[in-house]
Formats: structure tokens, sequence, C-alpha cells
């Protein structure tokens, strides 16, 4: 390829083109202009979308690299526009989600003079991204652009920021793009295990009495839910999935046991505390999912895949730790695994699963009281369990991890670490572009779906027809239940006004539905999708109880086998 005289902004572009990049959620301004300037000659190849707001722009490439595996790209000016990038990042983060943000910066001569809309995007972004570049020379681009969806989409996804002055921009220079392999000096993501960590992890595997798998986000990430269901196929060993390991194998498996953690299945986590070995799969033990580290699975002994070294023996101390890539490890390991039945424990388990009063409540005539458990298995029910479904944080999503189980992989998207209200629907949106064919569920909250709720104007600009399902209890609802719990219900601050949403959307030119009874809603989900052809978003507005309860519960730092149950009929 010849070279040709280019922009910093036209080289930007060209290496977003090369990375394969059809997508970019951004919001224009100052210091970014001179690349909003060059867009226009790109529209054949690269699609923007135009947000209402920074952060949502975060969460829309987030939701669409977690639908399809793709690098996710935003965009943004320099000082308030970068940092209302900073919830996506953090966000991404957590959640090992691969994205890629751009950002205008001031001009060079004028960094470090707290010039307008100057802010150190690359000083606030360093804890939460995988890495950052701050581009001072316009020859250092093209490979800053290179490196970041390397390093995003390599060993342990995650975020990455480029912040590129306007001035570089602007600039001009002869340019080709770069043939030569890149070079990142001690950056090497682990692949194998040892034959010395095959060899004793397969022998806990096959001496065990009660293994269990911990199926987690790293599964679906690395591509091995596969090999991760001949593991549990091959020697019968029940599989607890994590919040973000939904769909790592079916979840009407016979081997899948629930969710496990702080509102896990309550099945899931006495199987925890009771193993004789626990085989961790792409996650990273987190608080939500050990309760007391004290007294976690006291008696088992643990074994521990993930991609990321530091993750290893950081909370939980292993016998085994694997730094690997999850995919090719289990396929160093399922050769000398050994097929077994454990009946014994598999029947102890199913008592478990049966000894259980916390799905009981989408049985129940609750007469004119809509609950949010019931509106979430009903929407399973009516569309198959097939859809894609997006979450913001609260008791919504708990709801739908325990009532909405999914058989695909890659079909939950949710706020996992950092729990992020707003998450939802602007997530919704990025997955539906990734996967246009398929049916998205935002399933949001009153009070998440309000911190991002003009992102209506987004979905309806660009004609995507995603469903709002908005689970109104006109509370704070999961703040409020620990306030009942914890509190002696000093329900302070969590009580919330709402607009009439079903207006809200009729002013964005949506169709909208408020439902308030059980018998309404298969008619809703027919509502939804008979405006799929029609290329808008329909919003679903399900009024329900009050102060409905998510169960089982582990409080806070309790002991994982601690939870709060469900009450049964007779004590309520």
């Amino acid at each position: 390829m010849a070279k040709r005289l280019l922009s910093g902004s036209e080289i930007l572009l060209e290496c977003l083109v090369e990375q394969g990049v059809q997508y970019i959620w951004g919001y224009p301004g100052g210091a970014i202009l001179p690349t909003y300037d060059a867009l226009p000659k790109y529209r054949d190849r690269i699609h923007h979308i135009l947000v209402r707001h920074e952060q949502s722009a975060a969460h829309m490439a987030d939701g669409y690299a977690r639908a399809t595996g793709k690098v996710g790209v935003c965009m943004a000016t320099s000082g308030p526009g970068a940092t209302n990038l900073v919830t996506g990042i953090a966000t991404a983060m957590m959640d090992s989600s691969p994205i890629v943000c751009i950002t205008g910066q001031v001009p060079r001569p004028v960094i470090g003079t707290d010039a307008f809309q100057e802010t150190d995007v690359t000083g606030i972004t360093l804890p939460i991204t995988k890495h950052n570049y701050l581009v001072m020379d316009i020859h250092d681009l093209a490979d800053a652009i290179r490196e970041a969806f390397y390093i995003a989409a390599s060993g342990r996804p995650g975020p990455v920021l480029v912040d590129i002055p306007k001035d570089i921009q602007n600039q001009k220079i002869e340019w080709e793009y770069p043939t030569t392999p890149l070079k990142l000096p001690g950056y090497r993501p682990p692949k194998m295990a040892t034959q010395e960590q095959v060899t004793e992890a397969l022998k806990l595997i096959n001496e065990a009495k009660k293994p269990l798998i911990l199926a987690g986000h790293g599964l679906m990430m690395s591509g091995s839910t596969n090999e991760a269901r001949e593991l549990a196929e091959i020697a019968q060993i029940p599989v607890a999935l994590t919040l973000l390991g939904k769909g790592a194998m079916p979840e009407d498996h016979p081997l899948v046991i629930g969710m496990m953690g702080m509102h896990g299945a309550a099945a899931s986590n006495y199987a925890i505390q009771d193993a004789d070995l626990l085989i961790a799969l792409g996650m990273r033990f987190d608080d939500r999912v050990t309760g007391n580290l004290k007294t976690y699975s006291p008696n088992s002994k643990k074994i521990h895949i993930d991609i990321d070294p530091s993750e290893i023996n950081k909370n939980v101390k292993v016998e085994v730790g694997i730094a690997g890539d999850l995919k090719a490890v289990l396929t160093q390991l399922l050769p000398g695994v050994e097929q077994n039945s454990h009946a014994e424990w598999m029947g102890k388990i199913r008592d478990w699963m049966e000894d259980s009063d916390e799905r009981d409540i989408i049985h129940r005539d609750t007469g004119n009281i809509l609950l949010g458990a019931q509106v979430i298995n009903d929407i399973w029910k009516h569309t198959g369990g097939e859809a894609i479904t997006t979450t913001d944080v609260g008791q919504h999503q708990m709801l739908e991890a325990q009532y909405y189980p999914h058989k695909r992989p890659l079909t939950m998207i949710s706020s996992g670490g950092l729990g992020t209200m707003g998450f939802g629907l602007p997530a919704a949106i990025g997955a539906k572009f990734g996967k246009p064919d398929e049916e998205v569920w935002a399933i949001v909250g009153d009070g998440g779906f309000q911190m991002t709720m003009p992102e209506l104007a987004t979905a309806v600009q660009e004609g995507i027809h995603v469903t709002i399902a908005i689970i109104n209890n006109g509370f704070l609802g999961m703040v409020r239940q620990w306030q009942e719990l914890f509190h002696d219900k000093n329900y302070s601050e969590t009580p919330m006004f709402s607009p009439d949403f079903v207006k809200i959307a009729e002013a964005y030119g949506i169709p909208a539905m408020r439902i308030t009874n059980r018998s309404q809603i298969e008619g809703a989900v027919a509502f939804s999708r008979s405006y799929k052809d029609s290329r808008v978003p329909v919003l679903l507005e399900f009024v329900v109880e009050k102060e409905e309860m998510v169960y089982p519960m582990v409080p806070a730092g309790a002991n994982l086998h601690d939870m709060v149950r469900r009450p049964k009929v007779s004590e309520e």
C-alpha cells in the first residue's frame, strides 16, 4: 500500500477499519472534533451511534462486546466527555469486557495549563483500565490503536483507553498502515498448564467423592463451554454458576444446580459448603460468591483455573492453581478424566433442590398483586428462554438470575462486579447492534432506568427494536430490602417518585403498555413482538408489589450456608 498524506484523525479511523470496527458509540465535542470532521468519509465502513450521555456510550460498547465477544468502541471529547466514560470503563474492567475508548485531549502546547476542558483522563482511568495511552507523537498513533485492540481482547479482556490531543488529530503526515508485528515486551498472557499441574488436578478430580464445578464468566469468554460440559458429563460433576456464568451450561441441564452466592440457589450454596473438591473455572471468588471466607467450603480441596495469575490464591487459597487459557487447560485435562457417577452426591444435592420454597412464589395465586418474580418467570416462559437479557442492578437483577434460566452462552448481560445502575438499557442497545436477529430485553428497575432513560432517543433514532421491561416497585428495591432486614424498616431515601413511564415512552414515539395483573403478561410479550419489524423499541411497565423480597439471601459477610430463606406460606 502506497503512502498517503493523512491527518491524525484519518489515521485513527483507518486503524479502526483495519481492526474490523463496525460501530462507534460516541458524543462529539471540541477536542475530538477533528475526528468527527473526518468521520463522514468512513460512513460506508463505520457506523457512528450518537448517544445521549457518554456513560451510555461505554455501556453500549460493553453490551456489544459481551454479546459478540468482539471489541466494542466508544468515543468522547476531553474533560467532562472523558470523565463521563469513567463509570462505564470501571464496569467493563470489573467484568473483564473488551472495549477501546477513544478520547480527545486539549492540544499538546496547553496540556498541564488547566486549559478549557482539560482533564488528565489517563491518570484518572489508570486504576480502571487494563492499559491506557496518551499519544504525544503522531508517529505513535497507529501502534497505540493496534496495541489497544490486542490488549483489550487478549488474556483477561478489559478496557483500554487512548487519549489523543487535538493538534495530533489535525496534524498530517505521509502514512501507510504498519505491517510490522506488534512488540509488547513483558505482555505474555499465560496459555498452558504444566504437566505437574495437570497430574495434580487429575488426581484430585478422579479421587473426589463430592466434587463441584464452579462455572464463571471466563468459561464463555474463553470459548470453552463445550470442554467444561464434557468434563462435567464424563465424571458426572454437578455445576454451580456465578451470576455472569449463567448460560455457560444450559440451565436445564441435569447437572446444573443453579446460581451460587448471596442470592443464589440454596442447593448450590449447601453443595459448596459440603463439597470435598471445588473446580473453579474462569471465576474470581468474589465476596458475593463466597460469603465469610473463614468458613467458605471448609472441607474441600480446590482447583482454580483462570487466565489472570493475580486471581490465583488472591481470595481463596487453593491446592492447584493454574494460570492459563481455560480452553487450552481443559483440553489438557480431559483425556485423563475418569468416568464416574457420583450418584450419592447427586442424590443429596437433588434433595436440597427439592427442599426449597423459593420457587413456590411463581406458582402462588397472589390475586391482584403482581410480583417481580412472576413477571420474570413469565417473560422467560413466553420468550422460550431464548432472549438476550440485560439488567440494571438490584432486586430485578437477582430475580432475573433466579427466574430466567438461560440455555445459551452470552445471553445474560449484567453489571456484576461494579453493580452499575443504568447499565441495562444502553447495554441492550449495544447487544442488539451486535446481534440484530436476536430478541433483546432490557429488564430494569424504576430507579436504574431513570439514570439512562434518555437513551430511548438513541434507540428510536437508530431504529433499534429492544423491549424495555421496567419492574416498577416505587422503591430502590434492593436497598429497601436491606433496610427492612437490617435497619428496622427505616426506609431512608428509598421510596421513589417516578414519572408516568408510558407517557414518557409516548413522548419519544415508543409503543408502551402498563401491566398490573399477571394475566396481562403473555399479551404484553406479544404486543412487543408485534413491533419487531417496525424497528422501534417497546416499553412495558410492570407495576409490582412494593415490598417484595428476594430470597434466599446471605447477609454480607455471613457464612454461605446461613441463608435467610423465604418464609413458608403458613408463616407469612
